[in-house]
């Protein structure tokens, strides 16, 4: 139970620094485009991640029993900040990171029961349906938009579903990577190290704008140190011992605080239904943290998750052979 709890905490921390990642992209130029700063975030953040843990990445990199979640988890690094930037541009930010990260939890429940036949509980099920309510009412409360950013809406809405879905993937095979016995700032390093090699070509012939100015150096600076590679070694520190599915609905908080940062910052507005949405969102997200966690720590026990342990300390038998 304890270690559950820890486990959350660095989620939660991780998830406020990824809800600002909308609001800075928005003090970047114009011309910077949501590709060159999703390649940007990403490609530089997990360039400073494999390099933090080169050896222990190398080591999962060539574990021959993990390549199917290896090559998962990465496909999904590589999409995940293409498709996310680009719904918060064509839907706007509350939108763009609401969509993709209400998704996430949905397509994680999926994966668990596809890969894994895992069921799911009655506490995650309430708290993620009572949070998902939260999140389309923050859609609907929106403002209208003009023609040409309402004809481009639905699209971003459809990039924010995909971002989720990446999400969820590049989520689930960390934590089947960390709970093969390597260290998670070894599972972070590999999966966003090779992602980086995929990404870095897109910000080369993308990324011009946002070397404009030292302002938006500082910007880049700031998403790929920060909500990057900060937030990913939290992230991975709290997957060893939080299931996939749990994670992603925890960090539901982020298009709460992205919502909130909206309309603080960057002057978007929210009417009563958005305040109903974002009150459901930190009910459900509340509900699944606080106590209660018995029989989700006693699952994770069971299936050999909660004895994941520091970087490289592995043990054979939390194996994904073993598990299954």
């Amino acid at each position: 139970m304890v270690s559950s709890s820890r486990g959350i905490l660095p989620i939660l921390i991780a998830s406020l620094l990824w809800g600002t990642t909308g609001t800075a992209a928005h003090f970047l130029p114009a011309g910077a485009g949501p590709l060159a700063i999703g390649a940007a975030t990403m490609a530089i953040g997990g360039t400073l991640l494999f390099a933090l843990s080169a050896r222990g990445a190398l080591r999962v990199i060539r574990d021959r029993t993990l390549r199917r979640a290896v090559v998962a988890g990465v496909a999904g690094i590589v999409v995940y900040p293409l498709a996310f930037y680009s719904s918060m541009h064509l839907a706007g930010v509350a939108i763009g990171a609401v969509v993709s990260l209400a998704s996430a939890p949905v397509f994680a429940a999926a994966i668990d029961f596809a890969l894994d036949r895992r069921g799911i509980t009655r506490r995650w099920a309430a708290s993620t349906a009572v949070a998902l309510a939260g999140t389309v009412l923050l859609v609907g409360a929106r403002p209208s938009a003009t023609d040409g950013a309402a004809s481009a809406a639905p699209f971003g809405v459809l990039l924010g579903l995909l971002a989720g879905l990446s999400y969820a993937l590049y989520t689930d095979s960390s934590h089947r990577v960390i709970a093969a016995g390597h260290g998670s700032s070894s599972a972070m390093g590999a999966l966003f190290g090779l992602g980086a090699v995929f990404l870095l070509p897109v910000l080369a012939l993308t990324g011009a704008p946002l070397l404009q100015s030292a302002g938006s150096l500082g910007v880049t600076a700031y998403l790929a140190i920060g909500p990057m590679f900060l937030a990913y070694l939290l992230f991975g520190s709290g997957l060893r011992t939080v299931r996939g599915s749990t994670a992603t609905t925890v960090t539901l908080v982020e298009p709460l605080v992205a919502t909130i940062l909206a309309i603080l910052v960057v002057g978007e507005r929210l009417g009563p239904a958005g305040w109903i949405g974002l009150t459901l969102v930190m009910a459900g997200v509340s509900a699944l943290v606080m106590p209660g966690r018995r029989k989700n720590q006693a699952a994770l026990v069971e299936s050999g998750h909660a004895r994941a342990e520091a970087d490289g300390a592995g043990r054979p038998r939390t194996s994904r052979n073993a598990r299954r």
